[in-house]
């Protein structure tokens, strides 16, 4: 179980790396590279076509502004890819608009902007329906998750 975290700009790492966290929280390997579609396409190919030979199955691209780099991965790969949009100009916006708009058939899934813990559960959904310890690994976190919200709920209000 592997997933490739890529993004565009160092400048991104802070919020790219809550899809580690998650990531590791399930047990799940992963690599992660600051890899500009626009200056280094290059080197974009060369690190996926050895990720893919790595056996990594999960991509999660995070970017801003016009954000191509998910685009251009899903491009360049038929592992499924999770887009990132990120804040930039205009609080993020434009990014999501440009990663949830992909021309169709070259599809990229898409969470909220800056929601890279997100994406991170997303790659786990995915692995999960391959690997069935993770699977049975995600239904007790969501089982733990349910039980502390109603611990939560269940407690009277008060105001002062």
């Amino acid at each position: 179980m592997k997933v490739l975290i890529l993004f565009g700009s160092p400048n991104d790492q802070d919020v790219m790396k809550k899809a580690k966290d998650v990531l590791d929280v399930f047990s799940v390997e992963s690599a992660s590279y600051a890899i500009s579609a626009h200056r280094a396409p290059e080197l974009l190919t060369e690190v996926l076509a050895k990720k893919e030979k790595e056996g990594y199955e999960v991509i999660i691209a995070g970017a801003g502004l016009a954000a191509h780099l998910p685009g251009v991965v899903a491009s360049k790969t038929i592992l499924p890819v999770i887009g990132v949009p990120l804040k930039g100009a205009l609080e993020g916006l434009d990014a999501l608009l440009s990663i949830v708009q992909m021309p169709k058939e070259i599809p990229v899934a898409t969470v909220g902007i800056n929601n890279a813990a997100n994406a991170g559960y997303l790659a786990v959904s995915i692995l999960s329906l391959k690997y069935p310890a993770l699977q049975e690994k995600l239904v007790q976190y969501r089982k733990t998750m349910k039980e502390k919200i109603n611990e939560n709920n269940a407690m009277e209000v008060q105001y002062s």
